[in-house]
This record gives C-alpha cells, structure tokens and sequence, in this order.
C-alpha cells in the first residue's frame, strides 16, 4: 500500500511543479545569439574543419568565424593557423 501512495505523492509533485512553472513570468526570453543578424561569413583552412558565423556586422561575423575556423581546425586535426575568409554577405 505504501509503494502506491508514495507513487500517487510522486505523481501529484511532479504535477504541482509542472503547474508552477508553466505560470506566467517576468523573465524575458532572448533568442540565441546569431538570429535576427543580418550578415554571415565562412572561414575554411587548408586542412579540417572551417566555421560559419552570423553576426550584426560584416566584421564581427569575419572575427566570429575565423575564432570558430581555428577551434574546429584544431579540433579536427587541421591547421589552423591557415584559415582564411571565404564568403562574407549581408542580406
């Protein structure tokens, strides 16, 4: 009998919670960085994998993706040191 009250007290706090936190909040909800930037750039090395980046400016979206081309050159046994911007836009 216990086994089954402690499921049903499981069950009924699992509920609570669930009612709680889908309740209205205060907090605002940003969306993750990159969207709503109007401009993106593509760096690639020689050798591994290159990066893509969005960014609100043509510059910031070259720096984010030459930092993004060297961890994932790196990463994937490439070079690095070698990454060069290949495509760089603004919609």
């Amino acid at each position: 009998m216990s086994g089954i009250a402690s499921r049903c007290c499981f069950l009924s706090l699992i509920a609570f919670s669930l009612i709680l936190s889908s309740g209205c909040s205060n907090k605002k909800h940003y969306p993750p960085s990159g969207v709503g930037d109007s401009c993106y750039a593509k760096a690639l090395p020689t050798v591994g994998e290159g990066g893509l980046a969005w960014g609100s400016s043509l510059n910031m979206a070259r720096k984010k993706s030459m930092d993004n081309c060297m961890r994932y050159a790196g990463r994937s046994g490439g070079t690095p040191d070698t990454c060069q911007v290949v495509l760089a836009k603004c919609r």
